[in-house]
């Protein structure tokens, strides 16, 4: 689940070594587009702020904009924590079920966003409860990343990347990840949304009890 957090590369299990100049160069241009859209739409509205604008306030063309995101959902919804996420994954115990290692990775990973940048996982949040673009473009990122993760487990467990079970398991992780995140956008970002997640993948091991 990035201007965007950033995570400090001590905080990153299995860190990279640090970036070359022009990688540098590419997340300072990607961040420089968040923020301009992120500055734009705050002040005008989604519907109201179009790439060209975007591009104007960060100094960039339009279609270096559309070279670092496909859509402007994407300018919203898209960060640099694939790599950390998949890394949480890849630090759990090989023999571990993969629902307790995907529990580690939500938690983890939602901690780790909060504590980075608060209002910025909140500002997201709200459009992705009242932009229906954003939303829609949600489902496919978290498409996207269910794929990633698959293949993850898939590594770990020596089964193939589009084993059914892997799949289901994943797929039901994130689309709890995905209602917690709505219902907290839903009913004003108040409460707890970590202890929230806990309490929704609690409910997907054990089952509802009415």
């Amino acid at each position: 689940m990035a201007a965007t957090p950033r995570i400090p590369s001590s905080s990153a299990p299995g860190a990279e070594p640090p970036m070359g100049l022009r990688e540098r160069k590419k997340l300072k241009t990607r961040a420089a587009i968040r923020r301009a859209a992120c500055r734009l739409i705050a002040e005008q509205g989604y519907d109201a702020t179009s790439i060209e604008q975007i591009a104007e306030a960060a100094e960039v063309s339009p279609s270096t904009v559309f070279r670092y995101f496909a859509t402007k959902e994407d300018i919203v919804l898209t960060d640099e924590y694939d790599a950390f996420v998949e890394a949480l994954i890849r630090s759990r115990p090989a023999d571990e079920p993969p629902l307790v290692s995907l529990r580690f990775m939500v938690v983890e990973a939602l901690t780790t966003f909060l504590t980075a940048d608060d209002e910025e996982v909140r500002r997201r949040i709200r459009l992705m409860v009242e932009v229906p673009a954003v939303r829609a473009r949600m489902a496919q990122n978290l498409s996207d990343t269910a794929q990633q993760l698959a293949r993850v487990l898939a590594d770990r467990s020596g089964r193939g990347a589009d084993d059914l079970r892997i799949r289901v398991h994943v797929a039901a992780v994130l689309g709890a990840l995905r209602e917690v995140v709505l219902y907290w956008g839903e009913h004003g970002r108040k409460g707890d949304l970590v202890a929230m997640a806990e309490d929704a993948l609690d409910t997907l091991e054990g089952g509802l009890r009415l």
